[in-house]
């Protein structure tokens, strides 16, 4: 009681600060925080609007956790479907055809080759071959630590791998995970690490890659937190389902899931020493829009899929063919943002990618090192007022 009681006083004592945030001055140009815990938590299919506007049905996302944070309203996706966007936060790279159809049979790229601008071209299949860098590798070469955070991971067994959470391997065999059932709302399409060979043929998938549940044992010091963190919730509760079998689903349930995590990470010790939380959505349905000059991949022409598109993911570039993933907005929670603010300098996930690289000092990998790519500056970033001059 006593221990519950302490965590109590801390947030509200960290929410009191918050609210005072005003006074914190912005970071020098160039300036990088010594934020050394990082939590991505990836929602689904939502523009700007849907998130932020005065009609949001995720109320504790659009007002409290508005007021906590700085909101990215710029802030645009890379691709159509939900996994080219995670695979660009993971690695900075762009889809190919079976990636823009979310990979309904897990498989190998065929022939893989190199292109210009650290990406890779493969007509077929959606798991990078094991040369293909991600931020994962970067950080474990550099001793920091990373984890997946996956919700409802291994609930049902043979639906998907109980460790790491992989669907059957190969062409002739479907993906069970793409669709919700009762009991187990896991989708593999929304774990980026297990598109990278050089994670997921490995036993660094098995040892960094868990079940949501686990996040709070981890949380519950700074020695056991991650750097980095990659929070995902089931399709019931990330606001891609509607409609869930046997529990509840949709924006409601996004919000109530907010409600119940993001506070347990504000309340961590590696949160309030030095973390940042970063709300993104992976797309916005309808949006092909994009910022920031985002490159074509050399697989397909329109990382953003046209509402024409083939299910084959075939289509005709032409009018209505779209750049990018459309405008999503993201929000960051941290000691070193100015509260209740906003930026309206364009970022996408490749700038997120690159930001996160800047944080640990690491060279940016595939499209995170577009030239002229904005990276967040003093526009996110601030001096926390009790040491900042």
């Amino acid at each position: 009681m006593r221990r519950k009681s302490l965590l109590l006083g801390m947030t509200m004592v960290f929410a009191l600060l918050a609210g005072l945030g005003g006074n914190q001055p912005a970071g020098p140009a160039g300036w990088v925080p010594p934020i050394r815990h990082v939590f991505v938590i990836a929602l689904e299919n939502a523009s700007f609007a849907q998130s932020y506007g005065p009609t949001s049905q995720i109320p504790y996302l659009a007002q409290p956790l508005r007021g906590q944070g700085v909101l990215l309203s710029q802030y645009y996706g890379t691709a159509h479907y939900s996994l080219g966007n995670y695979l660009a936060i993971l690695g900075g790279v762009a889809p190919n055809a079976d990636i823009q159809m979310d990979c309904p049979a897990y498989q190998d790229m065929v022939n893989p080759s190199a292109a210009p601008g650290g990406q890779v071209k493969a007509a077929a299949g959606c798991i990078f071959p094991a040369p293909v860098p991600t931020l994962a590798g970067q950080l474990t070469a550099k001793n920091l630590s990373w984890k997946g955070y996956m919700e409802d991971m291994g609930n049902i067994p043979g639906r998907e791998e109980p460790t790491c959470g992989k669907p059957a391997l190969g062409p002739e065999s479907a993906d069970l995970t793409q669709k919700a059932t009762a009991g187990d709302a896991y989708t593999a399409r929304h774990n980026p690490f297990l598109y990278f060979a050089s994670v997921a043929a490995t036993p660094a998938c098995a040892a960094n890659v868990f079940p949501l549940s686990r996040l709070p044992q981890d949380l519950a010091a700074v020695s056991t937190t991650p750097n980095f963190s990659l929070v995902s919730p089931s399709l019931c509760n990330d606001g891609h389902d509607a409609n869930c079998p046997g529990q509840a689903a949709g924006p409601g349930a996004e919000d109530a899931w907010l409600r119940t995590w993001i506070p347990r990470v504000m309340a961590s010790p590696a949160y309030q020493q030095d973390g940042a939380i970063i709300i993104v959505n992976d797309e916005a349905g309808g949006d092909t829009s994009a910022c920031c000059k985002e490159p074509s991949g050399p697989s397909v022409p329109y990382p953003g899929l046209p509402p024409s598109a083939a299910e084959d993911g075939t289509f005709a570039a032409g009018p209505g063919a779209g750049k990018g993933g459309g405008r999503i907005g993201a929000l960051i929670l941290s000691p070193f943002v100015r509260p209740g603010t906003t930026s309206a300098t364009p970022y996408n996930h490749y700038s997120l990618l690159k930001s996160i690289e800047d944080l640990f000092a690491l060279p940016h990998l595939g499209y995170a090192a577009a030239p002229g790519l904005a990276r967040f500056g003093s526009d996110v970033w601030a001096v926390p007022a009790a040491t900042g001059s």
